[in-house]
Order: C-alpha cells, then sequence, then structure tokens
C-alpha cells in the first residue's frame, strides 16, 4: 500500500473533494496511476496515456507536468520519473498530474509527430470526432490540464538540435511571469502563443503555462534534467506545495523579448567554435562553412549582441538551414552575471542530494 495511501486511511478523506480522472476517483491523501485509453494500434493492441495522480491531504493548487508532448523529447520522462521519487511528494498541499508520456505513439516509434503525421502540439484543443492528433489532444486537455490551475511542459530541442536550459511563456499574464521566474533558469523568453499549441488552449481556460526547453530530442542530458527538475520543485515550493526551507533562486534573470536563427550562409561543412549558453556579440564568428577541400570557406556571423540559446548538432549543412538560435539582450553585464550564476549541478546537489542519494548521474 502506498504511504499517502495509507496516511489517508488513518486520517480520513479530510476535507478535499477526490479527483475524478477517466473514471477513476483519487481521494485525499491517495497517489494512483491511471491509464487514459487511446486509439487501439492497427494490430488491435490497446494503447494508453498514463497519468500519475498525487492528491494531497491538503488543500493547495493543482499542477500538471507533463513531457513528451512530441514522442522524441525525452529529457523530461527522466525530470518527472525522478520527480515522482521525492520522498517530500508524502507531504504534498494540492494535487500534482504527472504525465511523463503524452505522445505514447510518437514516443514508442522514436518520433517527434503521431502516426498521421501531426504535430500534437499544433493541435489543440482538439475534437474527439478529429484526427488522431486531434483526438489525443482533446482527452489530454478534457482529462488533465482542464482539472489542473498550473502548467509546466517539458522540451528538448528537435532532432539534432541543441537548446539551452531556458523558459518559455506568456509573461504579460503576471501569474504565468511568476512560474516563469520561479523555475530559476537564466533565460526567460517572453512570447506569445501559437495556434494548436497547448499553451494558448490552456491560456483560454485561464490556466498559466511555462514551457522548460533543455538539450536534444532522443538524448539524455544530464546537468538538462537536474536543472529542470530543480526548477520544476522551485516552481512547486513558490506554488506552496512543498515545503519552502530552501531558499529560492535568487541569481540574476534575462527576461528576452525577441530571438534570431543564424542561417547557413552555404552549404558544406560547419566546424562551430561557439557553444551552447556563450555570450556573443555582433559580428563575432560563431563557426566556418567550408567544402571537403578546405575551400570555399566563409564564416558564420552573430547578427546580433545576445547569448546562443540553440544550436544544430550536424556538420553537414545545406544553404540556409538553421544553425545558431540566439537571444537577444541588451546590457552585457546583466548577461554575464545571469549566466554565471547558473549552477544546476550546485543547486541539485545542495537541495534534492538527500531525497535521490542513490539516484546515479546519466553520462
Amino acid at each position: 500500500m502506498d504511504v499517502l495511501e495509507e496516511q489517508s486511511k488513518r486520517t480520513g478523506d479530510g476535507k478535499r473533494p477526490p479527483i475524478i480522472m477517466g473514471g477513476v476517483e483519487v481521494g485525499p491523501g491517495e497517489r494512483r496511476v491511471i491509464n487514459l485509453p487511446l486509439a487501439n494500434l492497427s494490430t488491435h493492441t490497446s494503447m494508453a496515456m498514463p497519468v500519475q495522480v498525487i492528491h494531497g491531504r491538503r488543500d493547495g493548487p493543482k499542477l500538471f507536468v507533463c513531457a513528451a508532448m512530441h514522442g522524441d523529447e525525452i529529457n523530461g520522462v527522466e525530470i518527472i520519473r525522478r520527480l515522482l521519487n521525492l520522498s517530500s511528494l508524502r507531504r504534498l498541499r494540492g494535487t500534482l498530474f504527472a504525465v511523463p508520456i503524452v505522445n505514447v505513439m510518437g514516443f514508442v516509434t522514436q518520433s517527434r509527430y503521431l502516426p498521421d503525421r501531426r504535430d500534437l502540439n499544433r493541435s489543440f484543443p482538439g475534437s474527439v470526432r478529429g484526427s488522431l492528433a486531434g483526438r489525443l489532444a482533446r482527452l489530454f486537455l478534457d482529462e488533465v490540464v482542464s482539472k489542473a490551475t498550473h502548467g509546466i511542459d517539458l522540451h528538448t530541442g528537435a532532432i539534432h538540435r541543441d537548446n539551452f536550459p531556458q523558459i518559455r511563456g506568456n509573461l504579460d499574464d503576471p501569474e504565468t511571469d511568476r512560474l516563469a521566474r520561479a523555475f530559476g533558469v537564466p533565460a526567460i523568453i517572453n512570447t506569445g502563443f501559437r495556434h494548436g499549441s497547448l499553451r494558448e488552449a490552456a491560456a483560454k481556460e485561464n490556466i498559466p503555462v511555462i514551457v522548460y526547453e533543455a538539450g536534444e530530442a532522443l538524448r539524455f542530458d544530464e546537468s538538462c534534467i537536474r536543472a529542470g527538475l530543480n526548477g520544476v520543485t522551485n516552481v512547486m515550493r513558490n506554488l506552496n506545495m512543498l515545503s519552502t526551507s530552501r531558499s529560492p533562486p535568487n541569481s540574476p534573470q534575462l527576461v528576452i523579448g525577441s530571438t534570431t536563427w543564424v542561417r547557413a550562409p552555404q552549404s558544406g561543412l560547419a566546424r562551430k567554435t561557439t557553444a551552447l549558453g556563450r555570450q556573443v556579440r555582433a559580428g563575432d564568428t560563431l563557426g566556418i562553412i567550408g567544402d571537403p577541400f578546405g575551400e570555399n570557406e566563409v564564416e558564420i556571423k552573430a547578427p546580433a549582441d545576445g547569448i546562443v540559446i540553440g544550436r544544430s548538432n550536424l556538420p553537414v549543412v545545406n544553404e540556409g538551414d538553421a544553425l545558431f538560435h540566439i537571444a537577444c539582450h541588451e546590457g552585457k553585464q546583466v548577461v554575464a552575471r545571469s549566466l554565471d550564476a547558473f549552477e544546476p549541478e550546485a543547486e541539485y546537489e545542495k537541495g534534492l542530494t538527500s531525497e535521490l542519494a542513490d539516484e546515479p548521474q546519466i553520462v
């Protein structure tokens, strides 16, 4: 029997009403995995989206944390696995909806998309009579998002693209701004809503959602995972869902209003010389593109001051390929202080070691 269930039986249901998801009732103090049925495979194999619901005995916010909205973005799956192993969740205030794999079919096939080749994060709010992607979007919105008060959506860069840890959200909304700053990574991008995105659909229901972007598709990145777990627990403490014994992050943060992609000026082999998170100035050389003979070489130049928040990892490039994602920001000293203060390893060791003492580091 789960510890929360045992506590619930000893203390009674308390004053909180139960959560009902997929026809399953989860009472105060209970912790359950609920499998939300999806369309069967063509082989008649059943498919389901697994959701772990932790319904605290005390009142508080209802937070959903989800990952693998794009099936090949797996860092968030590991973040949620570690989150669910934290002993502090036994004293949770409010409710946590943990959804490690939203796009189950894409995850199984290691694909960003669903079998109908649609992007789930462009298919919201969806419809029960729509496409496969639309039906999955509608299910997730109705069964998970609509029951929450806040949300964190965990992403990575696309295949062969790496993202520096960053938060994206509509900072014009005060509650979204609060979540973004509480997360504790140095780069916060103020961005509007993409049509058909989860954030857009949630905003229409007055549910603030932030997106954490870090790492590369189909790859685990320990530093990004640790920064993400720190960020999620920082948000939960800020919402008073967990104990606030830890000091909140106080490192300076960059609020970024615009970004730009630097594209390959010609085809060839790219030798990139600028790492993720590096501060650059307009005109700096980011790398060099040349042919296999070492001829016809051209430098890749930064078009503006900023920091590198995204980068292609492929050396073989075609003219026009997106190579570097630059977050434009004025104030070079602020940039330097923010990046220097970002130490996900130190924060992880300081705040979570006691709860994850046996957790091996992924290398």
